[in-house]
């Protein structure tokens, strides 16, 4: 982390306008580095996003001895990543060091797992604050091994097993990283390996083992859940991967020009698979007036461009089946809820307790803060909306984003509604995710700058 915090300022802007591309989808950008890696031959990907903690992910692989590097050939920019095959890694001489990825620390223990070699993953402090447990009890299944601090904490050594086992396993919580890191595991295991999940989590996974030619096999399961089936050892092969627009990254922009009077903006090449669409039904749901636009497929993931006009909202109670959906929208969520006629009601929000941060606990704080009336439970957030902008902070105090980035862009977005400016303490997290955020908000029309 920086020594010196770098806080910013939102004010009441005008109406947001404009036409914007956004940086590309981290979960994907994560799963197109690790698969081009485990692919014989090269694959080549298009709008990768080249925020800290992909680049983590990217470097973290070269020392495990895959050649990835930048080109801007033929004026448009790709990374090249020469594949080594699915068991094909060599044993970095360094520590791992993924940053504040949790996407990448816990994807890369799975694929690490059943190589033959032994590594080293740590983080920053906030990732070594957040549990790995839930990856390693399904991973030592394998056969792997693993040294950590007490509860699962980073720094860990991951000893890879030469003779894993398929297995079996059923999530007692559905998470995609969990899944990812099965999968990712049993890339290099002979046999069939299973993973049940009680619900359906984002499948950017499954869509790309596919795609770069795994034998994979999704069910349907009674109850509402899902069993994934992989083929290991397969013969992936390098590809070209082209990476929609985030729409977690999306979020913000959308919210900002639902809640700005006069808004209008057009968000372009958003990934809309069925499984990461939960914000955009829930807001949906609270009578938001967003249009989908010029809808196509990108290497198995859908794509469109989303129109998106500011308008009054009503307050929901969000379904908790669809949680995983929308799992990282949460904080924007909340913000939107603030700004709405009436009560939204979320539950089953335990996992935002072991994000970046106890995010349920510092949305509360930041928007009690800012004037909003709500209830926070263990695993729930019930939000009475103003119906019109809560009022902002007072004097020189900020809110504490806790190095979260979602946490940050959400009360920027909050700012820039409100009668009074919302300052929060350091936007330096923001780049581990959306670098371009405060220069393409400000591009629309958006008040944020440098906060005294």
């Amino acid at each position: 982390m920086p020594s010196e915090p770098q806080p910013l300022i939102s004010r009441k802007s005008a109406p947001l306008t404009g036409s914007v591309s956004l940086p590309g989808d981290k979960s994907i950008s994560h799963r197109a580095l690790i698969l081009g890696a485990s692919a014989v031959g090269r694959s080549r990907v298009t709008g990768l996003l080249e925020a800290e903690d992909v680049m983590a992910t990217a470097d973290a692989l070269r020392q495990l001895g895959i050649p990835i590097e930048c080109s801007d050939a033929g004026g448009k920019r790709a990374w090249l990543i020469d594949g080594r095959g699915a068991g094909g890694l060599i044993e970095a001489q360094n520590v791992l060091d993924l940053g504040n990825s949790g996407t990448g620390s816990r994807l890369l223990m799975g694929l690490l797992a059943t190589q033959p070699i032994k590594s080293v993953i740590t983080g920053d402090d906030s990732l070594r604050r957040r549990p790995m447990n839930r990856v390693m009890t399904p991973l030592e299944q394998f056969g792997a091994g693993f040294d950590s601090r007490d509860g699962g904490l980073l720094p860990v050594t991951v000893s890879g097993t030469a003779h894993p086992i398929p297995i079996t396993y059923e999530l007692p919580v559905a998470s995609a990283q969990v899944k990812s890191a099965v999968l990712l595991a049993a890339l290099n295991t002979p046999g069939k390996t299973t993973v049940i999940e009680p619900q359906p989590t984002r499948d950017h996974t499954e869509k790309m083992l596919r795609y770069f030619g795994a034998e994979i096999d999704v069910e349907d399961l009674s109850g509402g859940g899902r069993a994934i089936t992989l083929t290991g050892q397969p013969e992936l092969t390098g590809k070209e991967i082209p990476v929609p627009a985030d729409i977690s990254s999306a979020a913000f922009p959308l919210v900002a020009a639902l809640l700005a009077p006069g808004s209008s903006v057009t968000l372009k090449n958003v990934g809309l698979n069925l499984l990461r669409t939960g914000l955009l039904d829930t807001l949906l749901d609270m009578g938001a007036a967003i249009k989908t636009e010029n809808s196509q497929d990108m290497a198995g993931e859908p794509v469109g461009d989303l129109k998106v006009t500011a308008g009054g909202l009503k307050g929901v109670a969000v379904p908790s089946e669809r949680v995983p959906k929308m799992i990282d929208e949460f904080p924007i969520l909340a913000v939107a809820a603030a700004c709405a006629d009436g009560t939204t009601t979320m539950t089953g929000l335990a996992e935002l307790r072991v994000k970046e941060s106890d995010r349920l606990a510092v949305m509360a704080k930041g928007l009690t803060a800012c004037g909003v009336d709500l209830e926070e439970g263990e695993d729930s957030l019930i939000i009475h909306g103003n119906g019109k902008p809560p009022q902002g902070l007072h004097g020189t105090a900020a809110i504490a984003t806790e190095w979260d980035h979602r946490i940050a862009m959400a009360f920027l977005v909050l700012g820039l509604v409100t009668d009074q400016p919302v300052r929060i303490d350091d936007s330096a997290p923001i780049a581990t995710s959306f670098p371009e955020f405060t220069d393409l908000m400000t591009g629309i029309g958006a008040d944020i700058g440098a906060a005294p």
